[in-house]
């Protein structure tokens, strides 16, 4: 999830300080989330998806794809 959240924010051309102004977390909580440090919670998939315009679904395509294959 983390991964994708980096993803996002470089396609939206958004530093890490940008989007933690946007969404109201410090610049390191979301260095954090990027590099997998912290897990991401729901409320924050939440407050995360609504910062940067996706679905919280967005977040969770490449764990829905491993499982995909996983059930193969």
């Amino acid at each position: 999830m983390g991964k994708r959240l980096g993803d996002r924010r470089r396609e939206l051309r958004l530093s890490l300080a940008q989007v933690s102004a946007r969404c109201g977390v410090s610049l390191q909580q979301i260095h954090k989330y990027e590099t997998g440090q912290t897990p991401l919670s729901l409320p924050m998939l939440v407050q995360l998806s609504r910062c940067l315009d996706v679905p919280i679904g967005y977040f969770l395509e490449p764990l829905e794809q491993g499982a995909k294959i996983a059930a193969s």
